[in-house]
């Protein structure tokens, strides 16, 4: 549909924009509405039995509202056509996302949780000051019309500070590096649920709001020739993946080794959009789908240990691939998908990076990527060799788990399987997105 069609928009109140507020569904937004609303349906179902186990009966009824909140304002800015309504629906998921992280067991969930609100306070005001300054420049925030008005007013220091604004704010918001200090906490004491929704979800929504202000409103002879963003973004993405593996690799709790690994997963993104070209920007939105099949398995299968051990701590996984056979099956296939094995969806995405590199004569990248998988598969095997290589304890036997976690759970780690073999829904979309954002298509 969205090949005949290429962009839905609908007015509200039948006001036409400027004056009106409206919604604006391309391809890119359909990429990222697969994400959200896939990754929210299986999240609800996993939730009915963690969310009893890891929070206080007195208040699931909060959470569940500020969960749907947060939905509610990642839909949001994923369709909204209007500037102004992005720093809106932001600060609705922002504020709820500090709520649900801050119902976790571990007290450390409330200093996560304040970490997150002053970091992500920081970053909606630099973007609400940002769209500020694009509007006394241009009159309007419909998305549209600013693109088209920019260009007239480029050569101003006044744009110019508007896009170092939004580009730190949302920098902040993706834990771009170094910017990333409130996600490992977030992640690592949130609880489950919520770790693996956002691990899913809330980074790949910032990198698509970086790529709908800076490709598609700024431009990208704006962005990316003009300015220097496509050489900060190869620099700032190539240490993301670095710092992020090497970190992850020292980390003895293995949700805080997927936290870091996040934020290198965030710099495969930015070092493919840094490419300034189709294949580029095409290999980071791929990322960007598969990554939230990827952490979706593996923070799954995290909290389904945490459901029977309390625990994501290493030193717990002792034999555990034996008295939890079919959570830690799941949790390799996701591991493997994290390394790039061919046949994964992991796989797919760093072969379309690697590619663009190639094609873009920077090999010495390119061999660092492959160093990156390398460190992928230390801190992922170091997990499998204690679940599968150690004894379990004496007298430890299998542990049942619900059946609605473990059928989302292997619906995620197949998923993997799935768009590693079958690749034309998701490079299809992909791919019709970036031909929109360059120009290609309308």
């Amino acid at each position: 549909m969205l090949q005949e069609v290429d962009v839905l928009i609908y007015t509200l109140g039948g006001w036409q924009a400027p004056l009106g507020i409206e919604l604006r569904i391309d391809a890119l937004s359909v990429l990222l509405l697969l994400i959200l609303s896939g990754s929210a349906s299986l999240v609800s179902i996993y939730a009915l039995k963690s969310v009893e186990k890891e929070i206080a009966e007195g208040k699931q009824v909060l959470f569940y509202s500020a969960f749907l909140l947060v939905m509610a304002g990642l839909i949001g800015i994923s369709i909204t056509g209007d500037a102004f309504n992005v720093f809106v629906f932001l600060e609705i998921s922002s504020l709820s996302t500090y709520a649900i992280i801050s119902m976790g067991k571990d007290r450390r969930a409330l200093h996560a949780s304040y970490q997150y609100l002053i970091m992500g306070t920081i970053g909606a005001t630099f973007i609400l000051i940002g769209i500020a300054f694009l509007y006394v420049m241009t009159g309007t925030l419909n998305m549209n019309d600013l693109a088209q008005r920019i260009p007239a007013v480029a050569d101003t220091s006044a744009i110019r500070a508007a896009f170092a604004f939004i580009t730190i704010g949302v920098g902040i918001k993706a834990a771009m590096l170094p910017l990333h200090q409130w996600l490992p906490n977030a992640y690592a004491y949130s609880p489950s649920v919520v770790s693996t929704f956002l691990a899913a979800t809330a980074t790949k929504v910032a990198v698509y709001v970086m790529i709908r202000f800076e490709l598609t409103i700024f431009g990208i002879e704006f962005s990316l020739l003009e300015m220097p963003f496509d050489k900060i973004l190869m620099i700032l993405g190539t240490l993301g993946i670095l710092g992020g593996s090497i970190y992850a690799i020292y980390q003895s709790n293995v949700k805080r080794m997927l936290a870091y690994s996040s934020i290198a997963q965030i710099g495969y993104m930015l070092l493919a959009i840094g490419l300034a070209s189709h294949p580029g920007f095409t290999a980071a939105l791929l990322h960007m789908f598969n990554h939230a099949l990827i952490k979706g398995s593996l923070f799954m299968a995290l909290g389904i240990v945490f459901f029977r051990y309390a625990s994501t701590e290493l030193s717990v996984m002792s034999g555990i691939g034996k008295t939890m056979p079919l959570t830690m099956a799941a949790f390799t296939i996701g591991g493997l998908s994290l390394i790039g094995v061919p046949g994964t969806a992991g796989f797919v995405s760093k072969w379309y990076l690697v590619t663009a590199l190639l094609d873009a004569s920077l090999w010495p990248i390119a061999l660092l990527i492959l160093v990156a998988s390398v460190l992928t598969l230390i801190y992922v095997g170091r997990v499998i060799e204690v679940a599968y290589f150690r004894p379990a304890p004496e007298g430890t036997t299998q542990k049942k788990v619900p059946a609605t976690m473990i059928v989302t759970l292997w619906i995620f780690a197949l998923s993997n399987i799935y768009f590693g073999l079958n690749i034309d829904i998701s490079l299809g979309i992909s791919s019709l997105a970036v031909d929109q954002i360059i120009g290609v298509r309308p």
